[in-house]
């Protein structure tokens, strides 16, 4: 995202730019021109987000690199330009560094745990997804970070409870694609089948009946045969009444 304080100087540009623009129509009117307002230079930081906003990652790095002034943010930032790279060990440094200035640094510790989980150290990346939450108790993509290392781990109770509280502080929070977060793309179809079934449940059980018929779509797609859990499971009873709930269990739904 570019920071605001680059929004400001992309609009003093453009203001300026428009300024020019008057002043020549006011010199072909014979009128005197206005004065173009000066513009600030951009900082490293802010080159740096331009970059990473062009998915320049190399040249964002070599911006946030030439800051002088090293904080937690930028270290962070240069290790989120090193993992959109797959270069997980230099992510991983960056993201150390973050937290050596910055001790309590939650981003950080979230993103050292999606590390682990591309490394398929789950038992790492829970343990850094679980201290990002002692000091960010309400975020609900870390909790959705934490249920998905658990759900591959086949803790399914833990993983539910989990991404339960997730959806408890966002209810938008599985529509959204974090560039960091964990996901489940890299695992087999007959996991993401089940992780979707999970997601149906907990939809159906907040009420949210659209949603949780899209994901009851999805896990059958991708091959969930155990159609009788959405037939019997408490959780389904107010879908069971809806005819495009029947037509989903009545069909036989193209595998992908």
């Amino acid at each position: 995202m570019v920071s605001r304080p680059f929004a400001i100087a992309f609009a003093a540009i453009f203001l300026g730019s428009f300024g020019l623009a008057q002043s020549n129509s006011a010199l072909a009117d014979k009128t005197e021109p206005k004065p173009v307002p000066p513009t600030r230079a951009l900082s490293a930081e802010e080159r740096g987000d331009i970059m990473m906003a062009r998915k320049m990652y190399r040249e964002a790095i070599e911006a946030f690199d030439s800051d002088p002034q090293k904080t937690a943010v930028l270290y962070n930032k240069i290790g989120i330009a090193y993992h959109q790279l797959q270069q997980l060990d230099n992510a991983r440094k960056y993201y150390e560094r973050a937290l050596k200035a910055k001790r309590d640094y939650a981003e950080a510790l979230n993103n050292i745990g999606t590390v682990y989980y591309a490394k398929k150290s789950y038992r790492r990346a829970i343990s850094y997804y679980q201290k990002a939450l002692r000091i960010t108790p309400e975020s609900a993509s870390v909790y959705s970070n934490l249920g998905t290392a658990l759900f591959v781990r086949k803790k399914y109770d833990e993983a539910t409870e989990a991404y339960q509280k997730a959806l408890a502080i966002d209810p938008e929070v599985f529509e959204r694609r974090s560039n960091y977060g964990t996901m489940l793309e890299d695992r087999n179809v007959a996991e993401r089948a089940k992780f979707h079934y999970y997601l149906a449940k907990m939809y159906a059980k907040s009420g949210r009946n659209d949603m949780a018929l899209q994901y009851v779509r999805k896990a059958l797609e991708e091959g969930f045969k155990d159609k009788k859990k959405f037939e019997e499971e408490p959780e389904f009873q107010a879908l069971r009444t809806l005819p495009e709930f029947k037509d989903l269990i009545a069909a036989e739904p193209r595998v992908l």
